[in-house]
């Protein structure tokens, strides 16, 4: 199994390379799970939006892990509750909006799970 894991992405330069070169990459390296760190991805360069985690998921990202910054995006807290791809450090308090740890299935039919601390 072949596993990509794409430290942080930040702000819009990040994203547009993202979406230059990723989905060339995941072909062409036969990649077959994608983690990307998405929490500087914003255009102001800290947290991360709806759109953006959509944009990352169609590129070929299979789940966003976040650090500090997931709540510097007021959305997020939102869309992380709905959203189980993005994950937020498993180690903030309980009450925390989303989740911090979750198995995904990848490319070639496995399970992969992904802790985020």
């Amino acid at each position: 199994m072949k596993i990509l894991f794409l430290g942080d992405i930040v702000g819009e330069s990040g994203c547009t390379a993202i979406k230059k070169h990723l989905p060339k990459k995941i072909k062409e390296n036969k990649i077959d799970f994608v983690i990307v760190n998405g929490e500087n991805a914003a255009k102001e360069g800290v947290g991360i939006t709806e759109e953006i985690t959509n944009n990352l998921f169609d590129l070929g990202v299979d789940v966003i892990t976040t650090g500090n910054h997931v709540w510097d995006q007021k959305e997020t807290a939102t869309h992380i509750e709905k959203e189980s791809r993005l994950l937020r450090p498993e180690n903030l308090i309980n009450a925390s909006p989303g989740k911090g740890f979750g198995i995904y299935n990848a490319k070639n039919g496995l399970k992969v799970g992904v802790l985020n601390l």
